[in-house]
């Protein structure tokens, strides 16, 4: 069974900084794709980074050149430095990891809240 466990969220300031992390445990596939989401109260839930395990990645326009998705391959985790945060990046920030096999294989993790005020 595939679990993520994500943390690093919290209260902070806007302009100010946090780091996201998930650690992901169980039988994974090597070639993956790992990501982040979140979701807003009343809004859907949307992307915000990915980066597969050859770290490639993406990201949504609303946070390009503020937040960096990186990963550690050795130990299946994932990290979203957020900078320059504002308060509409103010949403529950949920870890994802898929991959292609006969199936798709999607994990989530609980998710993490980020409230961005003053």
């Amino acid at each position: 069974q595939v679990q993520l466990v994500e943390s690093g969220g919290g209260l902070v300031q806007p302009g100010g900084s946090l780091r996201l992390s998930c650690a992901a445990s169980g039988s994974i596939f090597f070639r993956n794709s790992m990501g982040w989401y979140r979701q807003a109260p009343g809004k859907q839930r949307e992307l915000v980074a990915t980066i597969t395990s050859a770290r490639i990645t993406s990201y949504a326009d609303s946070v390009k050149g503020r937040f960096t998705v990186s990963r550690d391959n050795a130990k299946n985790a994932i990290y979203l430095q957020m900078n320059s945060l504002k308060p509409e990046d103010t949403a529950v920030y949920y870890c994802n990891l898929r991959w292609y096999g006969m199936t798709e294989y999607n994990y989530w993790g609980q998710g993490t809240q980020v409230t961005v005020s003053s």
